[in-house]
């Protein structure tokens, strides 16, 4: 039984760290991108330069808010696993 426990929570050590580390590689690769594209955007027509920027802004903090998920869930995940509920339940 303490055994199974162990691997449980070792997998999922694992997996908290793969959705974070996915979480901030696919954050920094869309900053760049963003950032690319709205000085590009730019130098093409500096007439626009406030309404792209405000409208980066929103993309940059919707960008956020998907690695903010991908953190509560590890969070909840790594604090309330689930997995070891079921497995202490199936136990007796």
């Amino acid at each position: 039984m303490i055994e199974a426990i162990s691997n449980i929570q070792a997998y999922t050590v694992l997996a908290v760290g793969l959705i974070l580390a996915f979480g901030a590689i696919g954050t920094a690769i869309g900053f760049g991108l963003l950032g690319g594209k709205l000085l590009d955007g730019v130098a093409r027509q500096p007439e626009l330069a406030g309404v792209l920027t405000g409208r980066m802004f929103l993309i940059a903090g919707l960008l956020d808010a998907v690695t903010f998920i991908g953190i509560g869930i590890g969070m909840f995940f790594t604090f309330a696993n689930p997995f070891v509920a079921a497995l202490q339940s199936a136990a007796g």
